[in-house]
């Protein structure tokens, strides 16, 4: 196989990577964009998401796309709601402080984690895809649910994009981003508007994780790579933006496919911290953040 055919797969698996790592950075960026929070427990509800993928897949019965199904629709609200409950029993009480969130979301991020070694085990183990299909091009074949989780995670996104745009509630988070003081003055629950947002961010990391999951395995320590690509995309595409979320997401997703297929895969981590490193000392709102 020429050179060409080699890049195309490299876009392609990069592309798949893009698209997962866009969901699980779109939800932190969100919270950090809204609450001001950084959540450093992002990463756990991404494990928590392809763990209750596999619960699911063992007990609901029939084919593989029914489990699956079901799985992309009840680990996100699960994962959602247990957010909810930490915003409401931690974060709220701490008064969303900078300093103390980042120390509480680190103790959440162990009690997360051993909780899931406790119930789930040490074991990596796989969930099956919803279907096996195969995309046949001239000069390779490509896993049809690949391009399937490419496709669910332009809709999801598409459908936040709608939701911060187009819905009251999207302008009441909006609202609440720009002037908490202001938003509170005309009536808005702002701790409410907290632990939605805090739940929707983890839900987003939930619907990544059960899609990327049949590719992978659900694993207990899971969530440190997706945290860390999540940092490194919303620091490159800058705090609180989604626009940038997204762009960097691909970035950082085409350029490690490509770069882990010719070279090393620590060489794509490599380049990425180093662009990290080039934003925050020549632009250090990012891409597209606006200066404080």
């Amino acid at each position: 196989m020429d050179f060409g055919p080699y890049l195309l797969l490299a876009v392609m698996e990069g592309l798949v990577g893009a698209a997962v790592l866009a969901l699980t950075a779109s939800g932190l960026s969100l919270v950090f964009g809204v609450m001001r929070v950084v959540n450093v427990a992002h990463g756990e509800f991404f494990m928590l998401g392809a763990v209750a993928a596999w619960f699911v897949s063992q007990w609901v019965p029939g084919p593989p796309a029914a489990a699956f199904a079901v799985a992309l629709v009840a680990c996100p609200l699960i994962v959602a709601a247990l957010a909810a409950l930490a915003d409401m029993a931690v974060l709220k009480r701490l008064g969303y402080e900078p300093e103390a969130t980042i120390v509480a979301t680190i103790g959440l991020l162990y009690i997360l984690q051993q909780a899931a070694l406790t119930l789930y085990g040490p074991e990596a183990r796989p969930v099956p895809p919803p279907f096996e299909a195969r995309l046949q091009l001239p000069w390779f074949g490509w896993s049809g649910y690949k391009l399937f989780v490419i496709g669910a995670a332009a809709a999801v996104l598409m459908a936040l994009w709608l939701f911060l745009t187009r819905t009251r509630a999207g302008l009441v988070m909006r609202a609440t981003q720009v002037d908490r003081e202001t938003a509170t003055a005309f009536g808005i629950d702002v701790g409410r508007v907290y632990a939605g947002v805090f739940a929707l961010g983890a839900a987003l990391a939930a619907v990544a994780a059960v899609l990327i999951v049949p590719i992978q395995q659900a694993h207990y320590l899971m969530g440190g790579d997706p945290l860390l690509l999540s940092f490194i995309v919303v620091i490159i595409g800058g705090l609180g933006s989604l626009r940038g979320t997204l762009v960097a997401a691909l970035l950082i997703g085409v350029s490690d496919g490509v770069i882990s297929t010719f070279f090393e895969p620590t060489l794509a981590k490599i380049l990425a911290t180093l662009l990290v490193a080039l934003v925050l000392v020549f632009r250090p709102q990012g891409l597209f953040g606006e200066r404080a």
